[in-house]
């Protein structure tokens, strides 16, 4: 860390702590050339995630769109929200550890339905309905098929 005063590169510790809120460490350090003393905040650097929409909009990444998404999906079927939760902040989870910045959002629907097929095929036919646009009984036979190769499938 370099001393604000006379731009000495090596300084130490004296103390450190928490802030209120438990975001950030304030630590206490004294320059070893001139021993004058500051403080500094170290505080984790959060990545902001940016959702593609398909007609080329960007915003910024959603947990919550995820679980309102997938609650439409599961209405009236025996799922608890801390499942939809889990879900959602397992894909939440995936796209941080990969250290991208932004994805589109198909990507995104992709791995809902991944996780859904596996989770509940009402709820997985239902997003899928709305995700992909079907526009006829023939798309739904289509996704149903799909959905019957996959539970065959060992």
């Amino acid at each position: 860390m370099k001393c604000p005063y006379c731009s000495h590169v090596e300084t130490r510790v004296i103390d450190s702590r928490s802030t209120e809120e438990n975001s950030a460490i304030r630590r206490r350090r004294e320059c070893t050339n001139c021993n004058n003393r500051f403080r500094t905040y170290e505080k984790i650097d959060e990545v902001v995630l940016v959702v593609i929409k398909s007609d080329g909009r960007r915003e910024v990444f959603s947990k919550d769109k995820i679980i309102s998404g997938i609650l439409r999906a599961g209405v009236k079927r025996e799922i608890p929200l801390t499942t939809f939760e889990d879900l959602a902040d397992d894909i939440e989870r995936e796209l941080c550890n990969k250290f991208i910045r932004e994805i589109k959002s198909h990507h995104i629907g992709e791995m809902i339905l991944e996780r859904l097929r596996g989770l509940d095929e009402v709820a997985y036919v239902r997003f899928a309905s709305v995700y992909r646009k079907f526009k006829d009984i023939e798309s739904f036979k289509k996704e149903l098929n799909n959905l019957l190769k996959f539970k065959e499938t060992p």
